[in-house]
Formats: structure tokens, sequence, C-alpha cells
């Protein structure tokens, strides 16, 4: 195993959020996919129980999940706040993509405190953005749209007492993405010697 620290760097200083509006539609391989999945499970865990769950959609699921989505929100949302826009987006976005991969957490009953399971899963997904980042691809971790709605859990296989944490957006780009700049490290390092 050979470390190249400056490439490290460069991945992780360099890793963005790209809104799935800017795809150009160049899918994914699948094989890239899988690899970015086993990156994923590699991250830390407490008592490695693993509660990251990942359901992907590529093709015709694509356009399976934007109807799911879409007809979700229709039936979820009070009439008096409902918004068409936000139907349509949920109708079109996911066709923008090559694929998307929605993230749930498996609830354990090792007796591990939830917030750490969390915690476990934004590790996974961390992984999958570096990964991306690596292989040129476009991503964004997205818990809009249905991601709160209990009615959601068991389109994708999750119990009540698990957690729905989002959608993972994936595609390249043909537009340059800048990163924001982001506040230097000093304003949130205290030292202690």
């Amino acid at each position: 195993m050979t470390n190249d620290i400056e490439i490290f760097n460069n991945i992780v200083r360099n890793r963005k959020s790209t809104n799935p509006s800017l795809y150009n539609g160049k899918v994914i391989d699948k094989g890239v996919v899988e690899e970015i999945l086993i990156n994923a499970n590699t991250a830390p865990t407490h008592k490695l129980t693993q509660p990251w769950r990942f359901t992907v959609y590529t093709g015709k699921g694509l356009q399976a999940l934007g109807q799911q989505q879409a007809d979700l929100y229709k039936s979820e949302t009070p009439k008096e706040h409902f918004l068409e826009s936000k139907y349509e987006k949920l109708l079109s976005n996911p066709l923008k993509c090559s694929h998307i991969i929605v993230i749930g957490m498996k609830t354990s009953e090792s007796g591990i405190p939830e917030i750490e399971e969390i915690e476990a899963v934004a590790c996974a997904v961390q992984n999958m953005y570096l990964s991306c980042s690596a292989y040129g691809i476009s991503c964004l971790w997205s818990s809009g749209g249905i991601t709160y709605m209990e009615a959601a859990k068991p389109l994708f296989g999750l119990e009540k007492e698990d957690k729905l944490l989002g959608f993972f957006y994936m595609g390249y780009t043909d537009k340059e993405s800048i990163s924001p700049k982001k506040k230097d490290v000093v304003n949130f390092t205290s030292w202690v010697e």
C-alpha cells in the first residue's frame, strides 16, 4: 500500500456537493458504484453494528423512485402546504442522475446510543463523498423531500424504529463546480497544551 498524502489531502480538501441539475446524463459504471459502496462499508462503527442500509436506484429505477417520492409527498402533505413545483422536482430530479443511493439506518438492539449509529452512517456517507471525488463523480447528500416522512420508511425496507437519512445523488457534470470558501480551521479549534 502506498501513501501519497498530497493526493489524499487534495481529494479531501476539494470535495464538494453538486446539485443534480448540473449533471450531464452520463452513466457511472456499476463496478465503480460497487467500489464506492465497499468504501462506505469500511466506516467506523461501534460494536461493528454497521447500521447503514443502502438502496441503489439506476436506469428505470430512477423513474420509479421519482414517482414514489412525488406520490408520497402529494398524499402526505396537507393541501394548503402542497407545492406543485416541489412535486415536479421530486419527479424530475432523479432522472438527471446516474444513480441515487437511499441512505437508511437500521436500529440495532445492541444498546448503542442512537446518535452513535447516526454518526456511523454519516462516516459511511463521507467515505462515499471522498470516493466520488477520487473517481471524478459529482454527488450530493440531500435530506429534503420525503426524507423525514414516516410513511417513506417502508418504501426502502426500513422499520418504524429505523431512520431514513436522505438520498445520495450521483452523476457527472461538464460544469466546473466551485467549493465555497470555508472559514479557517483556527476558528473552530482550541488547543490545550
